[in-house]
């Protein structure tokens, strides 16, 4: 079936990321709707078998909130996060942010078009091939000014330190973790809202009835919660995100900056959304 797909793909759209990635299966596979109804395992090359001690732990455990500890606690060990940690010193002898993980997933969720959102945009265009569709404008073009500003911010040096991405690495790997083993939130989809205010940007086949195809950013927010989604815009999208694009929830951590909107960071591509006003 994928192979089907991937030979009926059309050449003459915006081109959805690169031919290479790190999950195993073509981009174009990944992002195209089939797979987000019929979905299949994915995981970052190398990553759980260079922490196998932490998955180790992990599956001792029988409790999520046991998880939350052990996980947290190895990231603040391996990468430095504890306060007294996280400032470094160059070799001019100033002192120097580490970046964290943490600190990047509450950042997105203060403006998803900042330095910080670039480098996780980054992120997703690294490892999963996926190129972003949005970063403050549309991105249209790789000879652009916008594409240009974009590169400049996922490449900022404030940001993109502390092995950013293989804590982003372990964080996906984790998250799937906790799917596979305690089928939570989850066990395939979970239905998910976005609030926007404009659709032209994301159609690609408006259709009559509610259901229309849509090319979402690399990476996303939604919320488990209509209510929440609705004070965002006055358009919902209801879309059957499958958990294996899901690199964070909200439940997934007991510490972190995005408890208060139920949010889901969710990895891009193109899907059938239910569109209501």
């Amino acid at each position: 079936m994928y192979r089907e797909t991937l030979a009926c793909l059309s050449q003459d759209t915006y081109p959805l990321g690169h031919s290479t990635n790190l999950i195993g299966i073509p981009t174009a596979i990944l992002a195209d709707p089939i797979f987000n109804q019929h979905p299949k395992p994915l995981h970052i090359s190398g990553t759980r078998e260079s922490a196998a001690s932490l998955f180790t732990q992990l599956a001792k455990q029988n409790c999520l909130e046991a998880c939350h500890r052990i996980f947290q606690d190895y990231m603040c060990v391996i990468f430095g996060h504890e306060t007294e940690q996280r400032l470094g010193v160059d070799k001019h002898g100033r002192r120097r942010y580490k970046n964290s993980y943490l600190k990047l997933i509450q950042d997105w969720g203060l403006d998803s078009n900042n330095a910080q959102a670039a480098v996780l945009k980054g992120w997703v265009e690294s490892r999963f091939g996926l190129f972003p569709t949005f970063h403050k404008r549309r991105l249209l073009s790789f000879i652009s000014k916008d594409w240009v500003d974009y590169l400049e911010e996922k490449m900022n040096s404030r940001y993109h330190n502390n092995c950013i991405f293989m804590q982003l690495d372990l964080l996906y790997e984790y998250c799937q973790w906790i799917i596979e083993r305690f089928q939570f939130p989850a066990l395939s989809h979970k239905t998910l809202f976005r609030g926007v205010n404009q659709l032209d940007a994301w159609t690609l086949q408006p259709a009559d009835h509610p259901y229309q195809l849509m090319r979402l950013n690399s990476v996303n927010s939604f919320t488990d919660k209509r209510s929440i989604a609705s004070e965002f815009g006055s358009y919902i999208l209801e879309v059957e995100v499958p958990m294996v694009k899901l690199l964070f929830f909200s439940d997934l951590l007991s510490h972190h900056g995005l408890h208060g909107e139920a949010e889901y960071i969710v990895i891009g591509g193109d899907y059938y959304v239910k569109v209501s006003r």
